[in-house]
């Protein structure tokens, strides 16, 4: 694939959609005035993504940063997910509803099932179909979703999953899902890719001297050059500008294949097998 080479470059889903390969996460950004100024710095730095959900209890704030922002709505990417408490169909449209109304949007650019759980995620999807065919959202997918998880799925959904956004990083490459998700057109987004700050890793700090960036910028890169979509957070506008400064250097395979060797299948959120509700 052709590595993207600026951060107004986005991927096409298998739906023909478009959506930018990095964008800014809003996860423990609080709600109120830290959220907005985070926004409103990452759109004002070239993000045209943005990726909140309903548990962030922050939708209203990125809201707010979206109307303040002067960019034409049709220019953003906006990613919101539906929290486990209110899964299954009816519950799942009503949560849509509050999504919808929090961030004053017509229309959710992706919408996802935030975790499998154990018994409801295809009667919730099901509810994703329907907002999907009702033209509410441009695009459906899922999140923290195994090998296993979407076999089952797409097993009954009559509208395969268009991403599944999962932890992925260096200590967890999660190889036999990207292959499986390469394979079904179904793309990969990587949540906590910087390990939560977990980047004291000597060849990171390697690579970073060769090419004048720091180890965050590295990991950023290789998320890239796998063809994963990637949604670093940040609330400070130096660090979300520094994120974004990633596309004007390229790691050879053997440095991909390098930072792939670093992986301990190491995971700093829940096991989504052991995370049930």
């Amino acid at each position: 694939m052709p590595f993207p080479t600026s951060i107004a470059e986005a991927t096409v889903l298998h739906n023909g959609v478009r959506m930018p390969w990095l964008g800014l996460g809003v996860w423990k950004t609080q709600n109120g005035q830290e959220t907005v100024d985070a926004v409103t710095a990452a759109i004002r730095n070239g993000y045209r993504a943005i990726d909140t959900a309903a548990i962030y209890k922050n939708e209203e704030s990125v809201g707010r940063a979206i109307a303040e922002s002067g960019v034409n709505r049709n220019e953003l990417f906006i990613t919101t997910k539906v929290w486990n408490d209110d899964q299954g169909y009816d519950s799942t449209l009503r949560a849509f509803e509050k999504s919808r109304e929090l961030l004053g949007l017509d229309v959710i650019d992706l919408y996802l099932v935030h975790w499998p759980g154990k018994d409801k995620f295809k009667e919730t999807y099901r509810a994703l179909e329907t907002l999907y065919n009702d033209g509410k959202v441009r695009a459906i997918g899922v999140s923290n979703f195994k090998v296993h998880h979407l076999e089952e799925l797409m097993g009954s959904c009559s509208i395969k999953p268009m991403v599944n956004q999962v932890e992925f990083h260096p200590l967890l490459t999660q190889k036999e899902l990207l292959n499986f998700c390469r394979k079904h057109s179904i793309q990969l987004e990587a949540w906590s890719p910087l390990m939560q700050g977990n980047l004291d890793i000597p060849l990171l700090k390697e690579l970073g001297d060769k090419y004048g960036k720091t180890p965050a910028q590295i990991v950023l890169r290789w998320d890239l050059q796998h063809g994963v979509v990637t949604i670093p957070k940040s609330v400070h506008e130096h660090r979300i500008k520094e994120n974004a400064d990633v596309f004007d250097f390229q790691l050879s395979d053997a440095e991909m294949e390098a930072i792939d060797g670093l992986n301990q299948d190491k995971r700093f959120g829940p096991d989504p097998d052991e995370f049930l509700f």
